[in-house]
């Protein structure tokens, strides 16, 4: 059984990883923000519905490449011992189309050997679509397709960046 100061301390721990993380974010330092994760992590959001191991890591350092107007807020996190979550809001102009777009994002973590194992990123894509890509996204990024569509691209572009790396 752990003991309640061990739970206290894992806590602590988990919330200054949660920090780091999304510290690195702010300061553009994808490796950084690579070093938070365990060598198995999960990786998921409404964009990248599932990235394994490194494939998270490449994700991050891909946007942070991509960004040039990029600013990260971080609030709320709370841990325990084997969980955590966070929000988080990410403001930056949409590489492809110059909009800007402002994604309130909540996150949610799973911890194995002090490092993260399982992120989930939680938003609108709808919401997101429509200030990324503008009146189409408006009126399209509800549906399945244009929504199939984003995940594609945003796939391809990865694996391209990652022949690249």
């Amino acid at each position: 059984m752990i003991r309640e100061e061990e739970v206290a301390t894992m806590s602590e721990a988990h919330a200054a990883l949660i920090g780091q993380f999304y510290n690195s974010f702010q300061a553009r330092q994808a490796q950084g923000m690579a070093e938070c994760y365990h060598p198995e992590v999960v990786f998921s959001d409404p964009v990248f519905p599932r990235l394994v191991g490194p494939e998270a890591g490449a994700m991050w350092a891909m946007l942070l490449a991509r960004a040039s107007d990029l600013n990260i807020s971080v609030s709320d996190i709370n841990t325990n011992a084997q969980q955590g979550s966070a929000q988080w809001v990410a403001r930056y102009s949409f590489s492809a189309t110059k909009r800007p777009v402002v994604n309130r994002i909540s996150a949610r973590f799973t911890f194995q050997d002090g490092k993260i194992i399982r992120h989930i990123d939680s938003f609108n894509l709808w919401r997101w679509s429509a200030q990324a890509l503008g009146p189409m996204g408006l009126v399209l990024g509800w549906t399945p397709l244009v929504q199939g569509k984003i995940r594609r691209q945003a796939a391809e572009a990865l694996h391209r960046y990652q022949e690249k790396a």
